[in-house]
């Protein structure tokens, strides 16, 4: 409450003449907040409140400065006050991807994002953002035995099991390693674009990496909150892989490869959000993603299926899941 009013005050300051409404707008699992200030003429602004104990507004602008630059459209900054953590930025609306999306209004909207990931991609400099390394991917992959494995499902690996793990996740970071590298948005998908006026609005950006090429695409197309056939998607990435080539990306001569990295770059990210969706319920109290799990889980089980050097994880998985049903865990 204290800083509602401090923004309210702070946004008076900006707007001495002009009556206004502030309102929540969205959260996420972080500790921002977003608030919409509605002016009396019907414009809307929006505030994040991202306290400096918990947050660093930096990061952000900086990504912003360079997604805009990349002609991504991203907010605009209107007013920033660092030593409070707020920032005053244009509003994209209150329509994200997720509820848009249909059988006939995707093609549209995916290719929409995929042109945004492409001009994002295109514009990429190495040393300009954090490197999506080795230590980061496996720091992320351990969220998985840590937080799923051990808190959510109760299981303590032997080991055996941990040397298995350790080989698969060295094969998973082999292959993600080896990926041409471009700028990573790292959570682009249907909650965090924006249906706007150009198309689409991108939003929380601040943990934007340079890394694998594929990862923004696995974000998009093997989405924790909306799912889509197999075969749908194969073609939606055909289309980018094209598009990608001619606009001179260092993507993969052969398809298929390219598909093997995609795959493979899933793996990574659905074992590490598997273990954050675990984090947020067990540590911080947030129960809304464990909704989520059996999608991401589902993706994890269909590719480790696919490919023989994953099998040993899926036996796993398998294992822990047998297991949870004879006790009747819940996940």
């Amino acid at each position: 409450m204290q800083r509602q009013q401090e923004i309210t005050a702070w946004i008076e300051s900006l707007y001495p003449a002009r009556a206004f409404t502030l309102m929540p707008a969205s959260a996420d699992a972080s500790f921002r907040r977003y608030f919409r200030a509605t002016f009396a003429d019907g414009e809307t602004l929006i505030v994040m409140d991202a306290p400096p104990s918990h947050e660093d507004c930096k990061p952000w602008l900086h990504v912003q400065q360079l997604f805009a630059a990349a002609g991504v459209h991203v907010p605009q900054v209107l007013a920033q006050d660092l030593v409070r953590g707020y920032l005053l930025l244009s509003d994209l609306g209150n329509q994200t991807y997720l509820p848009s999306l249909t059988v006939e209004s995707a093609p549209a909207l995916y290719g929409d994002a995929l042109d945004a990931l492409i001009e994002l991609q295109a514009a990429s400099q190495p040393g300009r953002l954090p490197e999506y390394d080795e230590p980061l991917l496996r720091r992320e992959l351990m969220l998985f035995p840590e937080w799923y494995l051990g808190k959510h499902m109760g299981v303590t690996l032997d080991d055996k099991q941990q040397r298995m793990l350790e080989t698969i996740f060295q094969r998973i970071l082999t292959v993600n390693l080896a990926e041409p590298r471009v700028y990573v948005h790292r959570d682009y998908h249907a909650r965090n674009l924006m249906v706007a006026n150009p198309n689409p609005g991108v939003i929380d950006f601040q943990d934007a990496v340079y890394g694998p090429m594929s990862y923004d695409l696995v974000s998009l197309f093997k989405d924790a909150y909306i799912s889509w056939d197999e075969e749908i998607v194969i073609d939606w990435l055909v289309r980018y892989w094209e598009k990608a080539r001619k606009r001179g990306l260092p993507i993969r001569d052969d398809f298929g490869d390219f598909y093997r990295d995609y795959e493979w770059m899933g793996v990574q990210r659905h074992l590490k959000v598997l273990g954050i969706f675990a984090r947020l319920y067990h540590r911080d109290g947030k129960d809304g993603y464990l909704k989520d799990m059996p999608l991401v889980l589902d993706y994890l089980r269909r590719t480790c299926a696919r490919y023989d050097g994953l099998l040993p994880l899926l036996r796993l998985i398998d294992k822990v899941h047998d297991t949870d049903v004879k006790t009747g865990m819940t996940f």
